[in-house]
């Protein structure tokens, strides 16, 4: 089974996305529909939508369309974690038809303003409690940020967290030391796992090759093993790289080419089954 285990859909007519401006390949809406024949082509046969704006009602509006599309199989949404009244938001989204399809929470710690937000006493807390009902958190989380996330996880070892990303390795940026360094030391942490996706946006946008990709995915493989790596296009984002989604697969294919049967098949869709409890 082939799962998508991290992709984005929106409809600019109901929920505005300003972190988009400026990004011209981003600034309209995706359609599940746009995206499914993409998926046919590739073979996927599930997939794990994911937040991109800080709104439960965008959480609710992804529920509500993977009750109607079988082959979304989970939604990554957005609780506010710094509220009080996490149980009651909790509630709300399980009372929602098929509310079970929610897998994860997520909140861009990347650009979050506060350098000391995962240290609330608040965040941890209803990290803890997202562990209790079965969530993950999922961390969008700068390089400099992977101490932080390490120091997180650590404290919190009954909740889930996936790395969206692979933690951002600058591609583009020269040396991959200090990235390569945190993600080692979070690694130790047997309640992470990794997503291998998003590097295309890390590298050069325009000039990329399997060459600048191959360092960190080789990294990612040897820190966190297959059994805790999982495979997503990131699209539409991955179109700011001039890369569409089979543009993306077939460079995963190569870049996964050495993996055991067995490993393929953790990376590919066996991962993210397991680590969001997906139901095919």
């Amino acid at each position: 089974m082939i799962i998508d285990a991290h992709h984005h859909l929106w409809d600019l007519a109901s929920r505005p996305q300003p972190w988009t401006a400026g990004l011209a390949p981003l600034e309209r809406s995706f359609s599940y529909d746009e995206l499914l024949p993409q998926l046919e082509a590739a073979g996927v046969d599930g997939t794990v939508v994911v937040q991109t704006v800080a709104s439960v009602a965008e959480t609710a509006e992804l529920l509500a369309l993977a009750a109607e599309q079988p082959r979304l199989l989970g939604v990554v949404g957005w609780l506010d974690l710094t509220s009080e009244s996490l149980d009651a938001q909790l509630a709300e989204m399980r009372a929602l038809t098929d509310g079970d399809l929610l897998v994860g929470v997520r909140h861009q710690l990347q650009v979050e303003p506060d350098p000391q937000w995962l240290e609330r006493h608040v965040v941890r807390r209803s990290l803890a409690r997202l562990g209790e009902a079965g969530l993950t958190y999922d961390v969008v989380a700068s390089p400099e940020q992977l101490a932080d996330v390490s120091a997180t996880v650590a404290a919190t070892p009954g909740t889930s967290f996936v790395l969206d990303h692979a933690g951002k390795p600058g591609l583009d940026a020269g040396s991959l030391d200090d990235w390569r360094r945190d993600l080692t030391a979070l690694a130790t942490h047997q309640n992470v796992s990794v997503k291998v996706s998003g590097l295309v946006t890390e590298a050069d946008w325009h000039r990329w090759s399997l060459a600048d990709l191959r360092p960190a995915v080789e990294t990612v493989l040897e820190t966190f093993g297959a059994h805790r790596t999982m495979w997503g296009s990131d699209w539409p984002v991955s179109l700011l790289a001039d890369t569409d989604y089979a543009r993306w697969v077939e460079a995963s294919e190569e870049l996964f080419a050495g993996l055991s049967a067995k490993e393929s098949a953790a990376v590919w869709g066996g991962t993210a089954q397991r680590v969001y409890r997906l139901t095919a």
